[in-house]
């Protein structure tokens, strides 16, 4: 439901971290749209757009539609709906039908009555979101995900072992992140080291036999 989409705390670093990238798009996508540059509103929406649906529903999803409801259940859950609700808003300039009838399925009104979205409100529901969070999780889940894909396994094989490699900010968002990237890469055992040398992760991966 639309009118309470504020209702629900989203209270999860990743979560926040999702809608502080989406506040920082809506930004660039508003600023390209008031310079007539529609092309890099378009470019900046479908970036996050698939940033979105690759990675942070993948990393999500066993929290946000688990049998256990709960606190961070629906955090993530919060965020799922104000992100779909704001990029669609985002999109529907350049895809009017089709955005019209997929907010028709949780809404009564047109989309293009619909103010556009506010960059403020988002920042407002994450006060605490770091994008850095987001980037070193999603980071993290790529290179399961390569992992599995270099050994010809199925992208929902166990992982006997993750240990991962990184600076102290990068081990602190993995410590954050941990339940979330457990379920999404079926991962056993998931480590973290700080490393005073690192300028990038770096992951030992062993799949299960």
């Amino acid at each position: 439901d639309r009118e309470n989409i504020h209702a629900t705390t989203v209270s999860e670093p990743v979560d926040q971290a999702l809608l502080a990238k989406l506040a920082e798009t809506v930004e660039s996508a508003t600023k390209a749209f008031e310079e007539f540059n529609y092309a890099k509103a378009l470019d900046v929406t479908e970036s996050f757009f698939w940033e979105f649906t690759d990675d942070y529903v993948e990393l999500v999803k066993e929290r946000a539609y688990g049998e256990t409801d709960g606190v961070n259940t629906q955090s993530a859950r919060a965020a799922l709906l104000v992100t779909l609700d704001t990029v669609l808003r985002l999109f529907a300039p350049f895809l009017p039908f089709t955005t019209e009838e997929t907010w028709s399925w949780f809404n009564n009104d047109s989309i293009h009555t619909s103010h556009w979205p506010q960059a403020q409100s988002l920042q407002e529901l994450a006060p605490d979101g770091k994008i850095a969070l987001l980037t070193t999780a999603t980071e993290a889940l790529r290179m399961i995900r390569k992992a599995k894909s270099e050994a010809k396994r199925s992208m929902r094989a166990s992982v006997e072992s993750a240990n991962f490699v990184g600076t102290a900010e990068m081990t602190e968002h993995l410590n954050l992140v941990a339940p979330d990237l457990k379920a999404a890469g079926s991962i056993k055992e998931l480590t973290h080291v700080v490393s005073t040398d690192a300028v990038a992760l770096a992951a030992e991966i062993t799949l299960a036999q």
